[in-house]
């Protein structure tokens, strides 16, 4: 369905904007250090950010986001690895139905430290503005490579009846329909004809031979 397609797309932050320290995506290393080896430990509930949706299902805007993260400081900056859990509505792919999952997606980003990037693989690697690290770009990323493209309310849902539209899952099992093209009734009509006989009609009986 259309509200759950993504029409989101993130806006780059403008030059020399400073990122926010009271934003909840927002996480300060600054407890961490640089120190090679050191590591910290992050746990907060926070409201998911605009865009984590698909076709079909999404997180909506300012729903539970459960983060589960490790900090670890190494040569090259801060390795952030960890879970980000939460719950997606939607419909099923089947049956339209409407569906409630759970969603975990997992998170391995290594952010570098002001002034350490180079080389080919730059632009695929994260930065610490200051002692920040903005995780909302790298989030957004992990979460919808875990939605489902097509999700389903049940792994045996039957899905709906192609002529009537009913949920297989609720008919009697012997639901069938009568499905004789009505672009073939002028040939059946036809045919009677030539039997010498209208619809619904016995044939004669062969006349003896005289």
């Amino acid at each position: 369905m259309s509200q759950y397609r993504s029409q989101y797309r993130p806006q780059p932050r403008p030059p020399h904007a400073r990122l926010d320290p009271r934003d909840p995506l927002v996480l300060d290393t600054r407890e961490l250090g640089r120190r090679a080896g050191s590591m910290l430990r992050v746990q907060r509930t926070v409201p998911a950010p605009e865009g984590l949706a698909l076709e079909l299902v999404g997180i909506a805007a300012g729903s539970e986001l459960r983060l589960d993260l490790k900090l670890e400081a190494v040569m090259e900056g801060v390795l952030v690895s960890g879970t980000v859990n939460g719950t997606a509505v939607g419909e099923c792919g089947r049956c339209l139905e409407p569906v409630r999952l759970p969603v975990e997606a997992e998170l391995l980003e290594l952010y570098a430290y002001p002034g350490d990037r180079s080389g080919e693989d730059a632009e695929d690697i994260g930065q610490l503005d200051g002692d920040f690290i903005e995780l909302a770009p790298r989030l957004r990323d992990a979460v919808l490579l875990a939605l489902p493209l097509r999700p389903v309310c049940s792994e045996d849902c039957a899905g709906l009846c192609a002529t009537c539209g009913a949920r297989l899952d609720e008919v009697s099992p012997g639901h069938t329909h009568d499905d004789n093209d009505p672009r073939w009734s002028a040939l059946h009509g036809l045919a009677d004809r030539l039997a010498g006989t209208g619809p619904g009609e016995a044939a004669p009986a062969n006349e003896e031979k005289r």
